[in-house]
């Protein structure tokens, strides 16, 4: 799943006609690269959310067979944040009896050269998180890990990292269970229930990651990539 809902407030006025996930990034637009890294690793079946301009999403990437891929839309009236997003999304991704099938889930709105093939949920969790080491928007970070496992920031040792999520992750159909269709949710609180449980696991990420939050980020990508 490519998340795709948000509003991109903080790239206006580039987003007030264009939605984010559509903005141009060397050549194409920062989707596009998803969608090619995704079909490079093998992945066949996609489900893209989308809020705000989502028509142009839909109108621009067709049903996916340009890139040997299915592309299936969850659309939503109002974002509904990213746990809420996925769970509305839900019968699309468990569709054809994968109901207990976990499924990989990236922000649209990142450019990334990480290996989509490498990453799996290993058996009994939840999820399983890639961290990033903190970009300058974000010192305060978000989780560490601890032998394995996603740990709470407040609860790591000095010796450990405080990281930030990657917005790439794979979850177990279960993690969102208790949200109801069309409800709006955040993903944080459902991780750190998983975490308390010993239920989410996490990697380090050392390779290509950018976070496309405002122009002067898209521009300076652009240029890094020209």
């Amino acid at each position: 799943m490519i998340l795709a809902a948000g509003r991109g407030e903080r790239m206006r006025p580039l987003t007030d006609h264009t939605p984010k996930p559509l903005l141009q990034v060397g050549g194409k637009a920062l989707i596009v690269w998803h969608l090619e890294n995704l079909a490079k690793a093998g992945f066949k079946e996609i489900v893209i959310n989308h809020a705000h301009l989502g028509e142009q999403i839909e109108l621009a990437l067709g049903n996916g067979s340009q890139w040997n891929l299915k592309i299936q839309y969850s659309a939503e009236t109002e974002a509904l944040e990213t746990a809420g997003g996925i769970a509305n999304a839900l019968p699309l991704l468990t569709e054809g009896g994968a109901e207990s099938e976990p499924f990989l889930v990236v922000n649209g709105d990142t450019f990334t050269d990480f290996d989509f093939a490498a990453i799996k949920l290993s058996q009994n969790m939840l999820a399983h998180l890639v961290l990033i080491d903190n970009p300058p928007q974000h010192p305060q970070g978000d989780f560490a890990i601890e032998n394995g496992l996603l740990a709470h920031k407040s609860a790591i040792l000095n010796t450990q990292k405080v990281l930030t999520f990657s917005g790439i992750g794979v979850y177990h159909p279960s993690l969102f269970a208790g949200i109801q269709r069309g409800e709006a949710a955040k993903l944080a609180p459902l991780l750190r229930e998983a975490i308390n449980e010993s239920k989410a696991t996490a990697e380090y990420y050392q390779g290509v990651w950018h976070d496309i939050g405002t122009p002067e980020r898209l521009h300076a990508l652009n240029s890094q990539l020209s």
